[in-house]
């Protein structure tokens, strides 16, 4: 009995240590909610203020400065957007992740804009458009859905076809960007990108998308292609290797910036059409804030007088910018018309 008792003593005695190391509650708090430009403080606690050995703190997996079991975040540095916050503790003998997160809103309300019609032009009916660009003298476009995907060069006076290649009928080809003279071009939900001689429209390469959703819009800047994918994130590739390197969230001071479709700089700032709602966003490129906000519901008014357009479908989507001589040019899903507009901002 004796011997018994010792070993059964020892089994507790083993358990309750094993039990003790494990009885550890930890809470990461952070502030869960604030503006750009604003600072995001958090502690990691110990709920019976049990000892640890180490804390590191990671921010979307990046490992950021910390004072102990605190830390500070200036939101300038990170941007608008959902971000994830991590601890990784070293307490005896073991190690725990622990996750939150907060969210960052603009810290300024979006202007308001309309437009002024300057001129408008034929436009190809039958052109469910998905990406437009202003190069040289011409439209280049990129048009949609299985069996009728196209990439055409356009005359912009008479909305003639000058040249033109039909995608695969196995792609829903989406937006398109001009770089280097090459043309980029997107499909939807194939994960895949194409690679085109921008003079003869030879095929060159494909790729494939990374941690994108799927491909919707497509412009550039001078170092990096920029792609919508449909959700909040605007995307940006290397131009040589097509891979993902960062995103950016788009949001207001109240809220993300969901279905970001075809996209173009203008002036240093990111346009992009916000699909199903005949509008345009004007975002702030290093940032994701919203700018300003260009209602064009009365332009999809103005082709209704000539044109009958299905509603949710032939909706606006089409940004090009002729930067030499500063002209604005939108056109949406078989519209039959291309205008050139002037957006103005209501007082």
């Amino acid at each position: 009995m004796k011997n018994h008792f010792s070993i059964t003593t020892l089994i507790i005695a083993i358990f309750f240590i094993i039990s003790c190391n494990d009885d550890y509650n930890f809470t990461l708090e952070v502030t869960k909610k604030t503006t750009l430009n604003k600072s995001i403080t958090g502690i990691l606690k110990e709920e019976n203020n049990k000892p640890i050995d180490s804390v590191q703190f990671l921010l979307n997996g990046i490992k950021i400065p910390s004072n102990g079991s605190e830390f500070s975040i200036n939101t300038k540095e990170i941007g608008v957007g959902k971000h994830v916050i991590s601890a990784l503790i070293f307490y005896p003998g073991k190690t725990k992740k622990q996750n939150n997160s907060f969210e960052v809103l603009a810290d300024l309300a979006p202007e308001i804009y309309t437009f002024k019609i300057i001129n408008s032009y034929p436009h190809d009916s039958k052109a469910y458009t998905q990406g437009l660009e202003y190069h040289k003298g011409f439209l280049y476009e990129t048009t949609g859905r299985k069996g009728q995907s196209s990439l055409r060069k356009v005359e912009i006076n008479t909305g003639k076809v000058v040249q033109k290649i039909d995608l695969d009928n196995t792609y829903f080809g989406e937006g398109m960007t001009i770089f280097n003279d090459k043309v980029f071009w997107l499909t939807w939900q194939s994960k895949k990108g194409f690679v085109y001689n921008l003079t003869t429209f030879e095929l060159e390469k494909e790729f494939e998308y990374n941690n994108s959703v799927e491909g919707w819009g497509l412009t550039h800047n001078e170092t990096d292609l920029i792609k919508s994918d449909g959700t909040n994130k605007v995307w940006f590739l290397d131009p040589g290797t097509q891979k993902e390197k960062r995103f950016v969230q788009v949001y207001t001071n109240k809220y993300a910036i969901e279905n970001l479709n075809e996209l173009e700089i203008i002036n240093g700032k990111l346009y992009a059409n916000k699909y199903q709602q005949n509008a345009i966003v004007i975002i702030d490129i290093n940032t994701g804030v919203v700018l300003g906000v260009a209602d064009l519901t009365d332009l999809k008014k103005e082709m209704e007088k000539s044109q009958k357009l299905i509603p949710n479908d032939e909706v606006l989507n089409g940004i090009a910018f002729d930067q030499e001589n500063n002209r604005i040019f939108v056109t949406g899903k078989n519209w039959a018309k291309l205008f050139e507009i002037e957006l103005v901002k209501k007082q």
